[in-house]
C-alpha cells in the first residue's frame, strides 16, 4: 500500500460507493418496474447474471483503482480478517469501517436517487429490499447464517491465494481480475439463499438507507436479519484468512 492513511480511507471510501453503486444498481434495474432492465412486467428480467455482473464489476474496477493504494478491501470482514492474521494494523481498523460504511450509504443513496421513479412504481415490498439489502430467502436465519459464513471464508481464502501466489505477484492487475471473478461466481453459486452479503457494510449500510428515508411501499428493514450479515461474514473472513495462513502462510 502506499500514501497516506487519509488517502486510504478515502479510498475505502469510493471504493465501497462503487461497490454498492454497481452492485445494488444492478438489482435495481433488474427488480424496480419500468428500468430498461426489467420492462413494466414486475419481474427481474435482468437475471442473476446481470446482477452478478454488476457485484464482480463492482469489485473489480475499485481493485483496479485502488489496490495499491489502500489493499481495496472496501469489506470490514477483510479489514477485521487481516488485522486478525497480523497483517494490517488495528490502530486502522475503525477508520477503514468507518470509511466502507460511510461509502456504502452513499452508495446507495446515489441508486435512489438515479432509481427514484422507478421506486415510485414498484409496490412489492420484497423488491425494493432487494434493492438495499439480503435477506434469508428460506425464512431459515440458521440457513442464512451459514450461507453467509462459508460464502466469505471462501472469498478471503481465494483473494489471499490470488494476491499472493507465485504466478499473480508478477502482475496484481490479474489478481484484480481474478478476484472481480471470485465475486461474481459466488453471486451465481452460492447467493441463492441470501443474496449473498460477503460484506457487512454493503448489506448495513444501505439497510440503514432503507430505513430512513420515506420510499413509497418499501415496507420493514427486517431489522430481525440484519446482524447475520453483519456476525456470519466477520467470522467467515476470519475463517478464510486463518486456513489460508495454516496451510500456506502469508
Amino acid at each position: 500500500m502506499s500514501g497516506t492513511w487519509f488517502m486510504r480511507y478515502l479510498a475505502e471510501f469510493f471504493g465501497t460507493l462503487i461497490l454498492v453503486l454497481f452492485g445494488n444498481g444492478a438489482v435495481a434495474n433488474s427488480f424496480l418496474k419500468g428500468t430498461t432492465g426489467n420492462g413494466k412486467t414486475g419481474q427481474a428480467n435482468g437475471g442473476w447474471m446481470f446482477i452478478a455482473l454488476g457485484w464482480g464489476f463492482g469489485v473489480m474496477l475499485p481493485a483496479m483503482m485502488f489496490g495499491s493504494l489502500s489493499g481495496n478491501h472496501i469489506n470490514p470482514a477483510i479489514t477485521i480478517a487481516e488485522a486478525s492474521a497480523g497483517i494490517f494494523p488495528w490502530r486502522h481498523v475503525f477508520p477503514y469501517i468507518l470509511s466502507q460504511f460511510l461509502g456504502a450509504i452513499a452508495g446507495q443513496l446515489l441508486v435512489v436517487l438515479v432509481y427514484w421513479p422507478h421506486y415510485k412504481q414498484t409496490d412489492n415490498k420484497n423488491s425494493i429490499l432487494a434493492t438495499f439489502s439480503t435477506a434469508d430467502c428460506s425464512g431459515s436465519k440458521l440457513n442464512g447464517f451459514w450461507t453467509e459464513l462459508v460464502a466469505t471464508a471462501i472469498l478471503v481464502f481465494v483473494a489471499m491465494g490470488l494476491y499472493r501466489g507465485m504466478f499473480f505477484k508478477q502482475n496484481i492487475d490479474l489478481a484484480n481480475l481474478g478476484v472481480g471473478f471470485v465475486i461474481e461466481t459466488l453471486v451465481i453459486s452460492l447467493g441463492g439463499p441470501t443474496g449473498p452479503a460477503l460484506n457487512p457494510a454493503r448489506d448495513l449500510g444501505p439497510r440503514i438507507v432503507h430505513f430512513l428515508l420515506p420510499i413509497p411501499n418499501k415496507g420493514r428493514s427486517d431489522w430481525n436479519y440484519s446482524l447475520i450479515p453483519v456476525i456470519a461474514t466477520i467470522i467467515g473472513g476470519v475463517i478464510g484468512i486463518y486456513v489460508y495462513k495454516i496451510c500456506f502462510g502469508l
